[in-house]
């Protein structure tokens, strides 16, 4: 057939054929693209990775683009981000993310199971005897300041808001104990309404990334807010601390394993040797437990691990 056509378009149509095959082929790059992006947690990336330092003078549209690519590559990589704290209801939730305070969440999830079984409700939890509630919070650390705020604020939802947590970040933080980072950890997963939780990997992370420089938690809440829909803040909370969990530490970033290094200004702060880099990972499927003892099946489906229970080995 392609002989019989004129000679002055053949020539053209046959040079199109690649490219509309070219063209059907690109949903599976995709495919393929997403798929090593999500396992890019245990897989080095090139050896040599240009991550040229963003301008100082970045435009602010720049700017935008640079975080949103960001959390958008950070979610293809942790498409199971999730709260970290083993909860069943709002007041667990709010319990524990209380507890967690100065220790992780994983021995907040080692130590919650005790107390919820014998204090499941709020009212259970305000009439309790403080110094049995102290020992089962032992293992927190602050145990007795953490037994004070919980009874407090158990007290408080039973005599001002008839035992139910309220979803309203006014009410929130004027329980005890509470400030405006857990209560947001609970309006946006305990409620499904969105914000932004500022905890010491979120801050540390979007000063590197320099999204802000400012270093007053509701001063970052702003900052980040602006750069993203309202409807991004919470996963996109949940994406940054898992990242900063898994692969960009406090003291030995493993920028060597990094999926965004070559979007990253601070890329060379940590280690960059690809085989050194990985040995540094946390967490992420490879062999570590995560932090929750019942994790979301997406997590679990991802290769990830439940934390040990307490007491237990490993």
């Amino acid at each position: 057939m392609g002989e019989q056509e004129p000679e002055s378009g053949g020539g053209a149509a046959r040079a199109r054929k690649p490219a509309k095959t070219a063209k059907a082929a690109r949903p599976a790059r995709k495919a393929a693209a997403a798929a090593k992006k999500a396992d890019a947690a245990v897989k080095a990336p090139p050896a040599k990775i240009v991550a040229p330092k963003p301008p100082k003078d970045e435009s602010r549209t720049a700017l935008v683009r640079r975080a949103r690519r960001i959390d958008r590559e950070l979610a293809e990589v942790y498409p199971y981000a999730h709260p970290e704290l083993d909860f069943e209801n709002p007041f667990q939730l709010l319990v524990a993310t209380v507890l967690s305070a100065q220790t992780t969440d994983l021995r907040v999830n080692q130590t919650t199971p005790a107390l919820f079984e014998k204090y499941p409700t709020p009212e259970d939890l305000a009439a309790a005897v403080p110094e049995e509630v102290e020992e089962i919070l032992r293992p927190c650390g602050f145990f007795r300041a953490k037994t004070k705020s919980v009874m407090g604020l158990s007290k408080a939802l039973v005599e001002e808001f008839d035992g139910e947590v309220p979803g309203r970040l006014e009410d929130l933080v004027k329980l005890p104990g509470v400030g405006r980072k857990t209560a947001f950890v609970v309006l946006g997963n305990a409620f499904g309404r969105p914000g932004i939780t500022v905890d010491t990997h979120f801050q540390r992370l979007v000063r590197r990334w320099q999204w802000t420089d400012e270093t007053d938690p509701v001063k970052i809440e702003a900052a980040v807010g602006a750069l993203f829909p309202k409807s991004d803040w919470t996963m996109l909370s949940h994406h940054v601390i898992f990242h900063g969990r898994r692969i960009c530490h406090a003291r030995k970033p493993a920028c060597g394993a990094c999926p965004i290094a070559p979007l990253c200004p601070a890329y060379g702060e940590g280690e960059t040797d690809p085989e050194k880099a990985r040995k540094l990972l946390k967490y992420e499927k490879g062999g570590f437990p995560g932090q929750r003892l019942k994790p979301p099946q997406s997590y679990l489906d991802a290769g990830g691990k439940p934390a040990p229970p307490l007491g237990a080995a490993g």
